[in-house]
């Protein structure tokens, strides 16, 4: 008796076969992006507090530290003042799969507000 499938039996197996690994690639960038924007964010309160900390007047060394408690990982910490202001710039790598992707932030602080 023939199939009522015709030469068309296994199709929807091929298929599932061929779009489910995209689908799973598709839904990795997506994490990876969150996490991506995720870094980001914290980064960026990490260079307010670090700046906040270098117009208090604190050094150098208690800025990054601060910074790399708040970002939750290394940091490197760049600085500059543009009277009145004292500035702290912040690069790290977003981590994870996606560690080549180097992110920044900065931020400015009025020095002396301490």
């Amino acid at each position: 008796m023939p199939s009522r499938w015709g030469d068309e039996r296994g199709g929807a197996t091929a298929e599932l076969a061929v779009a489910l690994p995209a689908v799973v690639l598709v839904l990795a960038l997506c994490l990876g992006a969150v996490q991506v924007i995720g870094r980001q964010v914290r980064l960026t309160d990490a260079a307010a507090d670090a700046a906040r900390s270098l117009g208090r007047g604190d050094g150098a060394g208690d800025a990054r530290a601060i910074a790399e408690r708040v970002a939750g990982g290394p940091v490197d910490l760049g600085t500059s003042e543009e009277p009145p202001l004292v500035c702290a710039t912040l690069t790290a790598r977003a981590g994870g799969l996606l560690d080549a992707i180097v992110l920044r932030a900065d931020s400015c602080a009025v020095a002396g507000g301490g």
